[in-house]
């Protein structure tokens, strides 16, 4: 007996798959790197950044970027000022189970760092951190325990989360859009039956950024 035979389903074009966090991770990479070469202003990168999680495929993500070179182009950006090492790396995991856990001091937050906290407490205190990347994201996992976040003052703090029978709180941006080459901290997270705040830190800046803007000030 003949088979009928029936053409295998298209397979979708990459533009209509559903983005994953490493398509994210690419495309802030991009508007990160045009931000540092004036391609974008503050207030086009902040826009286009919130825009970046909200949006569901790669072809979405794409429209983002499509009018700024690839990475890796001749028209790569340089490092990111006064830090000579890469950005990048493989992601530093902060755990507290049942304990309590900190960074805190001249530390040099990685550009994407995981805290799991389960019936535990992590600080994390970036107000003396040592950026050496324009974007710097948090991905937070928080269970019946407590996630602090802390910025200085002039550094952009933004936050993509949720909680169940708990809360995610990001309270306020810093003033860092005011100067294009500010670090960005990125805090992602979900909390169920606990807490993850980020926030800036009243009085505390980052240093390099401060002189930076007291010179175009004073000129």
């Amino acid at each position: 007996m003949d088979l009928e035979k029936h053409p295998a389903a298209p397979a979708p074009a990459p533009a209509e798959l559903r983005a994953s966090d490493a398509d994210r991770d690419r495309i802030a990479q991009i508007l990160s790197d045009a931000l540092a070469e004036g391609r974008l202003t503050a207030e086009e990168h902040s826009d286009r950044l919130d825009s970046l999680y909200a949006l569901k495929t790669v072809g979405e993500l794409e429209v983002l970027v499509r009018d700024l070179p690839a990475p890796g182009g001749v028209h790569a950006p340089p490092a990111y000022p006064g830090h000579g090492a890469p950005a990048g790396g493989p992601a530093e995991t902060i755990v507290a189970v049942c304990s309590s856990s900190a960074r805190k001091g001249r530390w040099r937050p990685g550009a994407h760092s995981r805290a799991i906290s389960v019936m535990g407490d992590i600080n994390l205190d970036l107000t003396e951190a040592v950026f050496e990347q324009q974007v710097t994201e948090i991905n937070v996992t928080c269970i019946l325990g407590n996630v602090e976040v802390v910025v200085p003052e002039n550094v952009t703090l933004r936050g993509y989360g949720s909680g169940v029978l708990g809360n995610f709180e990001v309270r306020g941006e810093g003033r860092g859009e005011t100067d294009p080459q500010a670090p960005v901290v990125i805090v992602r997270g979900f909390a169920l039956l606990g807490n993850i705040e980020a926030r800036p830190k009243r009085g505390a800046f980052l240093v390099d950024l401060a002189r930076k803007l007291r010179k175009r000030l004073d000129g």
